[in-house]
């Protein structure tokens, strides 16, 4: 077992040991040798050597004694000098640290002294600046009050006050109002202005668009104030259907209508948002009683399948990269397709026969397959509550096979009587792609990334649904070069059969259409 201190012994502790040890060997080294014998000369020959060698080992041994000594001496003096050198290096390292310490405090507040005074100094200018400002708006004022007065003093002789007043009204305004062009829109305002160069820029008829500003007449007008003129709702209208149609940036838009680009900014969400308030529940509805049965028969008349009152797709709108929740947007398929990082968000839409939407839901994150975004949306719970007993919406390969969700046969090796019924399912889901295809086609800022914040996005899309509708239910033909080519990836879902009853009865459907001769040939 060791028997030397600790390796954490304070020094003190070391020098007394080594003291110790010292002593110990200068005690050993200085104490007086045996007398020899009184005469060497008697000894016998053998002790003579043993003594000999004796007193050479003793000798021998007071010299290492006497040199660990020394060494021990040595390192004690070395410990100790250490030791005054690292207190000597700590003091230091105090008096450093402590001048550090008083330079930064006094730096400090130097510096703070100096930030007080230049804010004083800038306050005394923005003091002097709005003193400065208020006079030149008072002598302003006062000049064109002036030259009202004047003005109304040389017409009333001619024109009565009244002129006078309007007059000097007109001089006020235009000091708070920049002076934009609005030529653009003064002349499409204009009654002799072409329809089809009308149509081709608002997408609709100048009656359409007439029925659109009487609709939200009451929602987006605005009074005229003492510093200003409204803007008239006619204009409010036309620069958010402007936007919507060609999906300009807001800076050429401003430039366009002669407003500001948050003025515009703010009259596309405020007429958006009053379209989908006022208009979405008038021209987007689910049909009930005769519309029921008339949507029901056009279809069987159209695929030869009964009961279907809607067919229904799934299209992605592309966004921004959002700043918060950016894997659920991203959209994948989109992605790989495109070799671009693409982000999106789900439009899941009903149409009936003439490609008028009846049912949509907005704003899901583009991740979500199409079976996801059904179970999310207002429709799949109206059916779950009961309310489409006896009816088919038909869905493409995307949707899953349910009660009231027709879907093509998706596995391999088709017998004849289910590639007669996928062609037939085919003709039915066709109506609604067209209807997106109409509908991005018709409105342009669907087919790009736009401004608008995501939270306000679905208010956007919602009233491009809106719409979509009201020129389709006017008949409002579609420019043939802004047709557009749709194209969003189906993926089948896992569990594609959810209900047994609703296989059995897509099967008597396809055995019904193949032997009533209403399956065509085309699958040949």
């Amino acid at each position: 077992m060791n028997s030397f201190p600790a390796a954490a012994t304070t020094q003190p502790l070391l020098e007394d040991d080594f003291s110790f040890y010292i002593s110990f060997f200068q005690d050993s080294s200085a104490a007086p040798p045996a007398a020899p014998p009184t005469s060497f000369s008697d000894m016998p020959k053998g002790r003579r050597r043993r003594e000999a060698r004796a007193s050479a080992s003793g000798e021998e041994r007071r010299k290492k004694r006497k040199t660990i000594a020394n060494l021990l001496t040595s390192i004690a003096a070395i410990d100790a000098q250490d030791e005054s050198e690292r207190r000597e290096s700590d003091e230091d390292s105090r008096r450093e640290l402590s001048l550090l310490e008083d330079n930064h405090h006094r730096k400090a507040e130097a510096m703070l002294d100096y930030y007080s005074r230049l804010e004083d100094n800038f306050s005394a200018l923005d003091d002097d600046a709005d003193t400065l400002r208020s006079k030149r708006v008072r002598g302003a004022a006062s000049a064109v009050a002036a030259a009202a007065a004047a003005a109304s003093a040389s017409v009333e002789s001619d024109a009565g006050p009244a002129a006078s007043a309007a007059g000097s009204g007109h001089q006020q305004r235009r000091l708070w109002v920049k002076d934009r062009s609005r030529a653009w829109w003064d002349r499409c305002n204009h009654p002799e202005f072409p329809e089809a160069e009308f149509r081709r820029a608002f997408r609709m008829g100048r009656a359409t668009f007439d029925l659109i500003c009487e609709e939200l007449g009451s929602a987006v007008a605005k009074e005229d104030t003492m510093l200003r003129a409204a803007i008239p709702v006619r204009q409010r209208v036309a620069v958010c259907i402007w936007r919507l149609a060609t999906g300009e940036p807001l800076r050429l838009v401003s430039k366009r209508f002669g407003l500001g680009i948050s003025t515009c900014h703010k009259l596309v969400l405020e007429v958006c948002t009053a379209i989908k308030a006022l208009l979405m529940p008038k021209f987007v509805q689910w049909p009930d009683g005769a519309a029921a049965a008339e949507a029901k028969s056009h279809f069987e008349a159209a695929s030869g399948i009964p009961n279907v009152i809607g067919s229904m797709y799934t299209t992605h709108i592309p966004i921004i990269a959002p700043k918060i929740s950016v894997a659920a947007y991203f959209n994948r398929r989109h992605t790989e397709r495109n070799q671009k990082t693409s982000y999106s968000i789900t439009v899941q839409g009903v149409v009936n026969p003439d490609g008028v939407f009846t049912d949509v839901c907005i704003g899901w994150p583009g991740s979500m397959p199409d079976d996801q975004v059904l179970e999310k949306s207002a429709l799949y719970q109206r059916a779950a509550a009961g309310m489409l007993k006896n009816t088919w919406i038909v869905g493409s390969s995307g949707y899953p096979l349910m009660d009231w969700v027709l879907v093509p046969y998706t596995h391999q090796n088709l017998t004849w009587t289910q590639h007669a019924f996928n062609e037939k399912i085919g003709e039915v889901q066709r109506i609604a792609r067209e209807a997106f295809a109409r509908l991005k086609g018709r409105w342009t800022c669907l087919q790009k990334r736009t401004e608008v914040k995501l939270q306000d996005l679905p208010v956007v899309i919602g009233a491009c649904c809106v719409l979509h509708n009201i020129c389709e239910l006017r008949k409002e033909e579609m420019e043939p070069d802004l047709k557009y080519e749709l194209v969003d990836d189906e993926m089948v879902p896992e569990n594609s059969i959810r209900s047994v009853s609703a296989s059995q009865a897509r099967d008597n459907i396809a055995h019904n259409l193949l032997h009533h001769g209403l399956a065509g040939t085309a699958f040949f």
